[in-house]
């Protein structure tokens, strides 16, 4: 099965995107995940939500917001509150990590790469087959 990340922006106004999918699709969200991390001085929350499979069980899409909102555990914020509510409406719990920034890596595709090693060693992604 393919699971691949698939970035709908850095959080500013695509963050009403994600939580569109969650709504109208909450029967699918599998995992709701907030990464926590450093951006230019900042401390910045990448969310995303890992989707099901689709019924061939070929692909999992993880869909993100990458580091363009605060990390509300410092900066308390509307975006995350939204987040959050359709998350809480999905009975799904937030699955919180923190990680190192993408800016650390030369190619975003690593970046991913290296999110994907921490889901599977959490047992969040099943490991590949």
């Amino acid at each position: 099965m393919i699971q691949k990340f698939i970035e709908l922006g850095e959080g500013y106004t695509d963050i009403y995107e994600i939580v569109e999918l969650g709504n109208r699709m909450p029967d699918r969200i599998n995992h709701s995940i907030a990464f926590y991390s450093e951006k230019s001085g900042q401390s910045v929350a990448s969310l995303a939500l890992i989707m099901k499979p689709t019924s061939q069980q070929k692909f999992q899409p993880i869909y993100i917001c990458r580091e363009g909102i605060p990390n509300p555990h410092e900066k308390p914020n509307k975006r995350f509150d939204l987040f959050k509510e359709m998350s809480e409406k999905a009975e799904i719990t937030i699955t919180e990590f923190t990680v190192k920034p993408s800016s650390i890596f030369p190619e975003t595709e690593l970046y991913y790469n290296y999110l994907i090693g921490i889901l599977r060693t959490n047992k969040i992604l099943t490991p590949l087959s």
